[in-house]
């Protein structure tokens, strides 16, 4: 594979692009740095077809990354091959409103061919091509210039092993037929609504006991403002204010500005300050929460009792035997959520009820659910058996 010198140029990106426009595919990686901004700061980017691979500096000065942003967002006829992608995923949206399409995970792709739940990429080449990545320069700063060779090095091999792992796994999917199983998995990777940041939305993200209308109105409100200042000021939102911090704020809001000294994890100068007016403005403004935008009084599933929590576990142990038996991860076949409804007796719009998943794991989980199926231990190992097959005490495991 040809390995070009960083490009630092407008003219040798638009070549570079016009080239890889025709290929069917390309892995594609980046550097970033977002400990001390709101906004992840692309620092590299890595990308590669097969044939040829180059690493380009989005810091280079008067360097335009619109032929390379084209080809991720409009350029349909390529594949975009990432691994753990969504970081980089969310990069491109920042930057285009887009995000990149037609899209493929390794990371996700490698749960339908074994037991891995997130494989690291380190793994990933270790297990498909046998050989160490040197992680020396993974956490070195990459938007310090110039860049060394070494850390370019490292940044390009992200790709160039990537191009070579990809069709090895392609063809595992397909001679198992599992390729469908991912097709919407990648598609939620690439609704650009996993990237877009809403403030209105970010108390969801939140953890706060209760569903007080007039407190989650106040933590709808603070969230908001953190974000805004956060944006503002491009500063990750945590130096703001902490999520614990807003969600006590919440609950016991100060009376006063002067107040603002007292609450634990807030600089005591925000007593007399603008960004402490503001605060205090926000929480003078909010509106309690409607009765439409209050979080369900069950959020992540559904009354079980001791009865149906029993149930859930059974359901919890039949899907590591399944995913055991056929190799593939357990959280690509079922969420401990659906689980937990499925024992409660919802069966409605649960993913594991419909299509593939159903096939390969919600028949059963349902007929366990009902009393149809039952464990067995047959030859020492513990497997599912059909009620109706046992005889005198006995199962016979159904194969």
């Amino acid at each position: 594979m040809k390995i070009h010198p960083l490009i630092t140029t407008s003219d040798a990106l638009a070549d570079l692009c016009a080239r890889l426009a025709k290929a069917e595919f390309v892995t594609v990686d980046t550097e970033f740095m977002r400990e001390n901004t709101y906004w992840p700061e692309l620092c590299l980017v890595q990308i590669a077809d097969g044939h040829e691979a180059a690493a380009i500096d989005p810091l280079a000065p008067g360097i335009d990354l619109t032929p390379l942003l084209e080809l991720m967002t409009a350029n349909e006829d390529v594949l975009k091959v990432f691994h753990a992608g969504g970081q980089d995923v969310e990069i491109i949206f920042n930057l285009t409103g887009r995000t990149p399409h037609p899209i493929f995970d390794t990371q996700i792709a490698m749960m339908a061919v074994s037991q891995s739940e997130q494989i690291g990429y380190s793994n990933l080449v270790e297990s498909w091509q046998g050989l160490a990545i040197d992680k020396g320069a993974r956490f070195t700063d990459w938007s310090r210039r110039p860049l060394t060779e070494r850390q370019i090095d490292y940044a390009i091999g992200d790709v160039t092993h990537l191009a070579k792992i990809f069709p090895k796994l392609l063809a595992r999917l397909k001679k198992t037929g599992r390729g469908q199983w991912l097709n919407q998995e990648m598609e939620k990777l690439a609704d650009p609504e996993n990237y877009r940041n809403d403030p209105s939305c970010a108390w969801e993200r939140i953890k706060a006991s209760g569903r007080n209308p007039a407190m989650l109105g106040r933590l709808k409100a603070l969230a908001a403002w953190r974000e805004y200042e956060a944006q503002d000021k491009n500063i990750p939102r945590g130096r703001i204010a902490r999520d614990e911090t807003l969600a006590d704020s919440a609950s016991h809001p100060p009376k006063t500005q002067a107040d603002l000294a007292k609450v634990r994890g807030l600089s005591a100068g925000w007593k007399d300050n603008e960004i402490g007016r503001r605060m205090m403005s926000t929480l003078a403004a909010a509106q309690p929460l409607s009765d439409e935008e209050l979080p369900p009084r069950i959020s992540r599933g559904a009354p079980l009792g001791k009865e149906g929590a029993l149930v859930a576990d059974l359901l919890k142990l039949l899907l590591k035997i399944r995913s055991r038996e056929i190799d593939v991860a357990a959280r690509l076949l079922a969420r401990s959520d659906d689980l937990e409804l499925l024992a409660a007796g919802v069966r409605k719009n649960l993913p594991i009820l419909e299509g593939w998943r159903f096939e390969q794991f919600g028949k059963d989980a349902l007929e366990l659910v009902e009393g149809k199926l039952a464990f067995a231990v047959v030859n020492g190992k513990l497997k599912m058996t059909h009620v109706d097959e046992m005889h005198g005490g006995i199962a016979t495991a159904a194969e």
